[in-house]
Parts: C-alpha cells; sequence; structure tokens
C-alpha cells in the first residue's frame, strides 16, 4: 500500500469490502459505484466476486432479486440505514432465496444514533457498542426468513472517488449546495417569532432542517474518518456560510475529538462555499482540455464526473446513425492501467495545446513499443493525425488490450476536438470577455440588455446560437461576476425584459432537458405553459439576485473581477485562488474572512494560521481543482482549471 492518501484510503475501504464477495450477488448505489470506478475499478470487484456470470446490480427498488443458485448478497450503500433505504433492502431480500446477506455503509454508527434521535450523552456510553446494526441484523434474518441464516451489517467509509493522487470528490454529496438568502425564509418558516434568522450569517446547525443536517453529519463522518487514515489533528477553517456550519461540526465532532488524542501529524483543513463563486464553474477562460472533455461529451450514466467515449473507431463497426446510442462507452477513469493514469494526470495540470501534444506522445510512444507502422508528423496537432495513430492498434488485439486506457483518453480528445461545442467554446469566451468590459463600463441593466439578442426561440437558433441551457449559464455568470449591484428602475425594466424572452425560449421547445424539466415541473413541452415558464423564470430570477449577494457578508474577498485600466483589460480573480494567497502570504494579517473553528479551549487560545502544516481545501459543489502539492475535494462536478 502507498504512503497514506485519498487513493490509500479508498482502496484499502473497498479491500474490507472486497473480502466479503466472494461468490454473492453485489447491489451498489451510484455513488459507491462511482467511488469503486475511480479507485479500483469493477474489475477488480469481479474478480473479487469470482465465476463466471456477472454479479453486479444497481441499488434501487426495482432491483432483480437473487435467484435459488444465489444464497449470498452484499449491499454496499453510500447512505443512512434508514427509511426508504431499509424499506428497498426489505423488498430486494423479501423477493430473493438470499441466506447470507452483508450490509455495508458508508455513515458510521454514531451517525446512525443522532439520526435515530439518540442523545449525545447516552450515545457516549454506548461506545464500542453498534445496536442500530444489531437491530437492523436481526431484521435482515426475519426478512430471509430463518433467523439462523446469516447477517452483517458494517461500517466502512466509502466517502472519496480519488480523481488523482491529490483531488478527490465526494459524490454521495452531490446534492449537497450552500444555502442561498432566499433559504433563510424557508427556516425561518418552522421557526417561532421571536427567534427568526436575520441572515445567513445567523444560521447555525440547530437551524437546519433534520435532513440537510443529517447530510452534513454524513459527510463529517467520513471526513473524520479520512483525517484518521492520514494520522492527522485537523484544525478546521471556514470561508462561507454553509461551509461555516460544516467546519463546526467537524470541529466538534464527538469520535474525531477522541481520535485526535493520539494523531501524531497535523493538517488544516478549508471549507469554502461554491456559491462565493459561480463564475469559474460557468466560465470558459480555462485552457484546459480535460474542462472541455467534460464539457461537451456525454455523462456517464450514474455517474457526476465522468464521460461515455464512442469506441465505435477501435471496431469493425459501423456508426451512420449519431443518434444511436453507445453499446460499450469507454470513459476516463483508468484506475489500473499506469500509462493511462499518468496521461490523465498530466492532462488535469496541463493547458490546452499541451495537452493534446501529451496525448500524441503517449500514443506514438506506446505504437513504437508494439512495433506498429508509426508515421511521424511534426507541427499542430491534429484530430485526424491522433486517430490515425489510433487506428494503428484496431487490428492487433494484444496491442489495443494493453493500451487500452490511453486509446480510450486518445478517442475522448479527438471527440472532443471534433465536437460541434468546442467550436463553440471560442465563442462563450469571446462573449465573457466582452462582458467582462462592460461590467467595469455599465450598468447591470446594460450587460442584460446586451444578452436579450441572443435569446432566441427554437425555430430561429442555428448552431452557433445559444440553447435555453446555455443561456443559464451565461446569466449565472453575469451575476456571479459582477457582485452586489444597485437595484433600480432600469435594472428592473431590463431584468423583465429577459425574464419574458427566456420564458418564451423554454415554452417553444419541442422537448424539455432533464434541467428545463426540473426547472418548471412540466414533464412534457405540450404541458409548459408560458404562465408556468413564467413563474419559474421569476424563480430563477431570485436565485440569481442571490448569487449576486452571496459575498455580501464577505469582507476581504468582496469581488471576484478585477477593474481593466490602461494596460490590462478587465479579468477575473477566482476567489479559492484569492484565498489560497491568503493563506500562503506570510506577510498579511491574519484574514479575517477564514473562520478558525473551536473545538476547545485550547483551540480558543490560538491565532493565525501557525496552525497550518497541510493544507485540504474543501469546496461545496463545482469546485475548479488547481495544481498545488496538497490535498483538494469537492462534493460535485470537476471542472479543471482554477486560472493558476
Amino acid at each position: 500500500m502507498s504512503a497514506p492518501g485519498v487513493l490509500s484510503f479508498t482502496q484499502q475501504g473497498w479491500e474490507q469490502v472486497l473480502a466479503k464477495v466472494k461468490r454473492a450477488l453485489v447491489y451498489l448505489d451510484a455513488a459507491c459505484a462511482e467511488s469503486l470506478h475511480w479507485g479500483c475499478g469493477s474489475t477488480r470487484l469481479l474478480e473479487a466476486v469470482g465465476g463466471p456470470e456477472c454479479h453486479l446490480r444497481e441499488f434501487e427498488p426495482a432491483a432483480v432479486g437473487g435467484g435459488a443458485k444465489q444464497p449470498k448478497a452484499v449491499f454496499v450503500l453510500s447512505c443512512l440505514l434508514k427509511g426508504r433505504t431499509v424499506e428497498t433492502l426489505r423488498d430486494i431480500i423479501c423477493r430473493s432465496h438470499f441466506q447470507y446477506c452483508v450490509v455495508v455503509t458508508a455513515v458510521n454508527h454514531a451517525v446512525h444514533l443522532t439520526a435515530n434521535h439518540v442523545p449525545a450523552a447516552a450515545a457516549a456510553e454506548l461506545e464500542g457498542q453498534q445496536p442500530v446494526f444489531e437491530q437492523l441484523e436481526e431484521k435482515l434474518c426475519e426478512w430471509m426468513g430463518n433467523m439462523n441464516y446469516t447477517a452483517e451489517v458494517l461500517h466502512v467509509p466509502l466517502l472519496l472517488a480519488p480523481v488523482a493522487p491529490h483531488l478527490a470528490l465526494t459524490p454521495a454529496f452531490a446534492s449537497l449546495f450552500p444555502l442561498l438568502p432566499q433559504d433563510v425564509h424557508l427556516l425561518n418558516s418552522a421557526r417561532p417569532d421571536k427567534r427568526r434568522l436575520g441572515s445567513l450569517s445567523e444560521v447555525d446547525a440547530t437551524a437546519l432542517t433534520p435532513e440537510l443536517f443529517l447530510q452534513i453529519r454524513c459527510l463529517v463522518s467520513g471526513l473524520s474518518s479520512l483525517c484518521e487514515h492520514l494520522g492527522v489533528r485537523e484544525e478546521c477553517f471556514a470561508v462561507g456560510s454553509l461551509s461555516r456550519i460544516i467546519a463546526a461540526d467537524l470541529a466538534n465532532y464527538a469520535p474525531a475529538k477522541n481520535r485526535r488524542k493520539t494523531a501524531t501529524g497535523r493538517a488544516s483543513v478549508v471549507f469554502v462555499d461554491r456559491t462565493l463563486d459561480l463564475t469559474g464553474a460557468t466560465g470558459h477562460h480555462g485552457d484546459n482540455l480535460v474542462e472541455k472533455i467534460i464539457s461537451v461529451l456525454p455523462q456517464l450514466p450514474g455517474h457526476t464526473n465522468d464521460v461515455m467515449v464512442n469506441m465505435v473507431e477501435l471496431t469493425a463497426l459501423q456508426n451512420e446513425d449519431k443518434s444511436q446510442s453507445m453499446v460499450a462507452p469507454g470513459c476516463l477513469a483508468q484506475p489500473k492501467d499506469a500509462a493511462a493514469k499518468a496521461l490523465w494526470e498530466a492532462l488535469l495540470s496541463t493547458k490546452h495545446k499541451e495537452a493534446v501534444m501529451e496525448v500524441r506522445r503517449h500514443l506514438v510512444e506506446a505504437a513504437s513499443r508494439e512495433n506498429l507502422p508509426i508515421k511521424m508528423s511534426m507541427g499542430r496537432v491534429t484530430p485526424g493525425q491522433l486517430l490515425s495513430y489510433i487506428h494503428l492498434f484496431k487490428n492487433n488485439l494484444k496491442a489495443l488490450v494493453s493500451h487500452c486506457g490511453l486509446l480510450q483518453l486518445g478517442l475522448a480528445t479527438v471527440q472532443t476536438l471534433k465536437h460541434p461545442q468546442t467550436a463553440k467554446w471560442d465563442n462563450f469566451l469571446a462573449f465573457e470577455r466582452l462582458l467582462l468590459q462592460s461590467i467595469g463600463e455599465s450598468t447591470m441593466s446594460v450587460v442584460l440588455n446586451q444578452l436579450l439578442p441572443m435569446m432566441k426561440p427554437l425555430n430561429q437558433r442555428t448552431n452557433n446560437d445559444y440553447s435555453p441551457e446555455e443561456l443559464l449559464i451565461l446569466l449565472i455568470y453575469i451575476y456571479s461576476v459582477g457582485g452586489e449591484f444597485t437595484v433600480d428602475k432600469d435594472l428592473g425594466e431590463a431584468e423583465e425584459k429577459v425574464k419574458k424572452a427566456l420564458a418564451q425560449v423554454f415554452c417553444e421547445e419541442s422537448e424539455l432537458s432533464p434541467l428545463l424539466q426540473k426547472i418548471t415541473g412540466c414533464d412534457s413541452s405540450i404541458k409548459l405553459t408560458f404562465h408556468k415558464s413564467k413563474i419559474a423564470v421569476d424563480e430563477l430570477f431570485t436565485s440569481l439576485r442571490d448569487i449576486a449577494g452571496a459575498r455580501n457578508l464577505m469582507k476581504q474577498f468582496k469581488s471576484v473581477y478585477v477593474p481593466g485600466n490602461h494596460t490590462h483589460q478587465a479579468s477575473y480573480k477566482p476567489l479559492l485562488r484569492q484565498v489560497v494567497e491568503e493563506i500562503f502570504n506570510p506577510e498579511k494579517p491574519d484574514p479575517v474572512d477564514i473562520e478558525h473553528m473551536s473545538s476547545g479551549l485550547t483551540d480558543l487560545l490560538k491565532t493565525g494560521f501557525s496552525m497550518f502544516m497541510k493544507v485540504i481545501v474543501l469546496s461545496t459543489r463545482l469546485l475548479k481543482p488547481f495544481n498545488i502539492p496538497e490535498l483538494l475535494f469537492a462534493t460535485d462536478r470537476l471542472h479543471p482549471d482554477l486560472g493558476f
């Protein structure tokens, strides 16, 4: 096993699971499947199961049960064993012939006690005992139909999907998003008048809904397990309201306090609310190939951060129908292929031009090692050139198998470079640069009026025009980079024009995308009236104004916009970049916007960042990772470039 890190943490967890799965029918939920996908690969699980048949199934209510010749089942779940999850377990087991059931949960027993309303004092007395798991074991035997059958329930911290040695994602928390000002009104609806909250700065863990609090506690449980694996005593810092709640919960988490007493290393964990800067997540100024691959290729079903790579170029098939779905797609994750992993890590941290050249270099070297008849060509790398190298492996099965991971990354590059959306990237970039100049010289109403002519219904759009989803991306970019603005009559009129135009665009779509269905609440374009569309758009703009005001409570990090002058154009400076510069700048005073969360009296006596030894940066959703030699996590989608 390698030195403690995100990869060894994930692999160590999966080894505990693999020890249980021999000749078993294995059910996984999507988040655990994604952790396996990046950490070990599904082939590792299949090898551990053994046998010629495929024994992997998705954990869902409609999942097929086990037959008479399948007496053993292992359920690998990322969530609490409570509510609908337990109901699904019961339904699957009751329609099966299992005699031996193992349930693995990524959430530890302490959080299950919290979910079952066990007071902290009573939970402390149960240290070393697992009554919730024991009760479920009895239920599993009951559902199997014989109390003498075998049932096990255990906790394994399958928190991370390790994308790179210093970058990991938490797919189970893809829906965890920082609170917006409008959420304060929802929280107040359940509070008496005398205890109403005035702003996000007043929100603490006690003010959250039970569901959100438990989701945060599940994340904290996993992070505490990671710190235990790393052997560190962590200091928790926060930038933003939800991050402050998460950091405080980790700092005061009872199992973590006990663990820190024996930890030999030290680390600082900085949580950052992603709503403080959505500009980078929606912008196109990142000159990174991986960002483009993830943006334009279709998403791998059930995954948050991998794509489908069409492998037809390596077969004898002719796929003339572009709308036909892929039968066996490739992907970006190649945990068992050392050469492909090396290329992937290089792509994450290099600029677009250098990344494409790196892909060519790896393909040429692989072809040379296999003695394939490669024709070298210098100069600019083209998709056709890369494809010609890939085709060399087509009729050589041994070479194809040996370099399959590399070929998948090569085809992902080719398909991205040839994708029509890639050509549109420059259009986005040009408009965003224009917006940056306009924001410094004009009011928000003028900026919105510039966007208005681009809002075209389906029957007026060409391939170069913006789709409804792309218009939403531009709106988020505008409101996030602009920040707080003055609301006046001109802005109200401009917003109303944009709202009506956007509502009309939604209404005239022939088919509603999953995103538009979620926004409008309609599963079909036939059901979407202008009135319904306008109501949805009004709610959207409420959120946009909240995004614009997300940094209002900040003192140092109030802006991500850098005004232009006579020598430099206006530009965007990522918030995470500002945070890291503040942390590592020894000449600046203590940053006021990076709050240290105390875990006791000793911590209250500490000041400054003198305790910063290693830095782990976590962002609640949509994080664009940057290349520093430390650990970085995101709770959702991967967008590789911060502009460093």
